[in-house]
């Protein structure tokens, strides 16, 4: 960064990319060095680069596989994250948040002839865990990692949408099927970081749309297809100016047969390429470098996807408002600040260091589900009403932790253990289950060689009358008989079976949708395969050559503009 110094190269000792440290970053770490007795326990530099360090956090986060496991009180079936081949006690929602039972007497001494990592994994056995995350829902099944949803069906990581299904990143949205990122959004499919769109189906890194299809990079668009790059514009189709009866006709004929269907659709891909993209998608920003898809920021690098945010680096998918002085925080919602590499952080924290999926408190570290308030806490899971100054559980005097505590820092110090993300090994989740797969991506075979555990099992498919191929599938909505409810459909990639709900069907016969030939885990992949990567890349304006870093890989094949030379052409 050009108001930065770098004073040490480094070696990722996971990757062996060398990566820089700068004089900002010494200012941080001392920053939110934690200090006991009036003794700061000053916090090293990192020893891994920042994407394999944002790779080891999101390994924590199972966003989206669900299995059928069994309630550890009631022995009655129920739907958690956690696949029954783990052996962690479960409660369902209404039990875990209870006080039936208290977190505290599952408490450990800690032991200094035992690593730290080690006895935390004992404590992760015996600490029940919540089937599912979610809070405040109606009507709503099967969802994880959400809260104030309605009437809405397998939806992760979303907050207040409803009537909506397979939507992941969702917020303030409703009747949309099958969205990725999407804010603001109605009667929509298959949208990818898209806000304010409305009765729009297929459309990416578009806003204020109405009434479009196939449309990339477009904003305050209504009735065009095939287009991108268009700002303010009506009736276009790929980019021309056409008649409202042109453009009905061509809508109208695009859904009903496939075969012309999936031909304008392979045309559309090869016309995307000839339009340029621009480097970076940041809005209304100032002293931003190496980011991506970040809005009302000031003051960030290498990070992605954050809004309304001070002083951040390193960090991905700073969600709602105001993150201020955090480094290398993942998927944050609302007012945190002095934050340091830790994972889900959910309103109202502070001084947290080395935590996953964290809520309501501050001056915590390396704790784990703190999903009430809390705070001045080590090596804890799942305490809550106010708890203070407790270790592996365990509650101690305000004297007793503040003595304690720096003994196994040190001893911390000495076992290599001290100040980094818990590792891998220790998730509960196996590397392809979570999102780390997802922005990453590797084979079982890699994977398992670089340290992550992978997981085979697979979910029993219910019973149903018939499974049918893919292919065999009715082009045309109107032709779809109503017990395709009963039966199953073959993916035609995975080859994985799955089902249609009612409410989905319905959807699809409103706005004259084909029915989907592909798993729903499948769609979900295919529109990851739409975003870049969150990962930087050197490579050079196509238009005047000047140097820029960008998510588009220079290998690529589009044609990708720096700021300028975009705005030039653009507007």
């Amino acid at each position: 960064m050009l108001w930065e110094i770098t004073v040490e190269t480094k070696v990722c000792k996971h990757c062996n990319s060398s990566f820089e440290i700068t004089d900002k970053d010494l200012e941080f770490y001392n920053k939110v060095s934690p200090v006991f007795n009036k003794i700061k326990y000053q916090i090293p530099t990192p020893t891994l680069c920042p994407d394999c360090r944002r790779q080891r956090r999101l390994s924590w986060r199972n966003e989206s596989k669900l299995y059928k496991n069994i309630d550890s009180i009631t022995k009655k079936e129920l739907v958690s994250i956690y696949s029954p081949d783990k052996k962690f006690i479960i409660y369902d929602q209404d039990y875990w948040w209870s006080d039936k039972w208290n977190p505290l007497d599952y408490w450990r001494d800690f032991d200094f002839w035992k690593s730290f990592f080690e006895q935390f994994r004992e404590l992760q056995k015996i600490v029940p865990r919540i089937a599912l995350i979610n809070w405040f829902q109606e009507n709503s099944d099967y969802w994880n990692h959400s809260y104030h949803n309605k009437n809405s069906y397998l939806v992760h990581s979303c907050g207040y949408v409803e009537d909506s299904y397979y939507c992941i990143n969702t917020t303030f949205s409703a009747n949309c099927m099958d969205c990725y990122n999407a804010e603001y959004c109605n009667q929509s499919y298959e949208l990818t970081d898209c806000k304010n769109c409305n009765s729009s189906n297929f459309l990416l890194y578009s806003s204020e749309c109405f009434k479009c299809l196939y449309c990339d990079d477009c904003i305050d668009c209504k009735y065009c297809i095939w287009c991108k790059w268009l700002n303010h514009k009506e009736y276009h189709i790929f980019n021309k100016k056409v008649s409202k009866d042109e453009y009905e006709k061509t809508y109208f004929d695009f859904f009903n047969t496939e075969e012309k269907r999936l031909e304008i659709i392979k045309n559309y891909y090869e016309f995307r390429k000839n339009i340029p993209s621009k480097w970076e998608t940041n809005i209304n920003y100032k002293d931003l470098y190496a980011c991506d898809s970040c809005s009302n920021c000031e003051n960030i690098k290498y990070s992605f996807e954050c809004n309304d945010s001070q002083n951040i680096a390193y960090s991905f998918w700073m969600w709602w408002w105001w993150a201020k002085d955090c480094y290398d925080f993942d998927i944050w919602w609302e007012n945190s600040s002095l934050v340091y590499d830790t994972h889900c952080g959910w309103w109202w924290i502070s001084n947290v260091l080395f935590c996953n999926i964290v809520w309501w408190w501050h001056h915590n570290i390396y704790c784990d589900l703190f999903l009430s308030t809390s705070s001045n806490c080590f090596w804890c899971i799942w305490l809550h009403n106010n708890e203070q100054y407790c270790i592996l559980n365990k509650k101690y005097s305000k004297d007793e932790y503040e003595k304690l505590v720096p003994k196994i820092i040190e001893h911390m110090q000495k076992t290599w253990e001290w100040w980094e993300f818990f590792p891998s090994s220790l998730s509960p989740f196996w590397y392809n289950e979570t999102i780390s797969n997802e922005w990453f991506p590797l084979n079982k075979e890699d994977a398992i060689n670089l340290g992550f555990k992978w997981s085979d099992y697979e979910n029993t498919f219910p019973k149903v009358d018939k499974i049918i191929p893919a292919n065999k599938l009715p082009d045309n909505i109107a032709l779809i008989p109503d017990d395709i409810l009963n039966r199953a459909i073959e993916c035609e990639v995975t080859k994985k079976p799955f089902k249609i709900i009612t409410q989905e069907l319905e959807f699809y016969k409103k706005h004259n949708l084909p029915i989907p030939k592909r798993h729903p885990d499948q769609r979900h992949l295919d529109r990851m395969t739409l975003r870049n990567p969150r990962k930087l890349f050197d490579r050079k304006c196509d238009k005047c050559g000047i140097d820029i870093k960008t998510t588009y890989n220079s290998l690529r094949p589009e044609i990708v503009y720096c700021e300028e030379c975009y705005n030039k052409t653009m507007y």
